[in-house]
């Protein structure tokens, strides 16, 4: 395996790397997992056609091109609302 360095702000790197400590990890390990679990749009939209078929198939509804986008909009305004909550939402040890 080959490395490449990847220049990110300071703290970008500084933020990484106390993910990867938090997580007992190295940041090489950290950056690993993220490309793993990261999909690129090609691989979304195979996961997409497939999810379609299965409902199809198995429930009988074909899900509109339309629906697709309203979920995608819904989907993107949960994922903000979460981000954006005040960390006192948190559990506390």
């Amino acid at each position: 395996m080959s490395d490449v360095m990847i220049r990110v702000p300071a703290e970008v790197r500084d933020q990484l790397a106390a993910v990867a400590e938090a997580r007992g990890t190295s940041l090489r390990a950290l950056m690993q997992d993220i490309a793993a679990q990261t999909l690129t749009p090609e691989q979304i939209r195979e996961r997409a056609d497939r999810t379609r078929a299965v409902l199809a198939e198995r429930f009988g509804h074909y899900v509109s091109d339309e629906e697709s986008a309203e979920m995608r909009r819904k989907m993107r305004e949960a994922a903000a609302a979460h981000r954006a909550a005040p960390a006192e939402t948190e559990l506390s040890p």
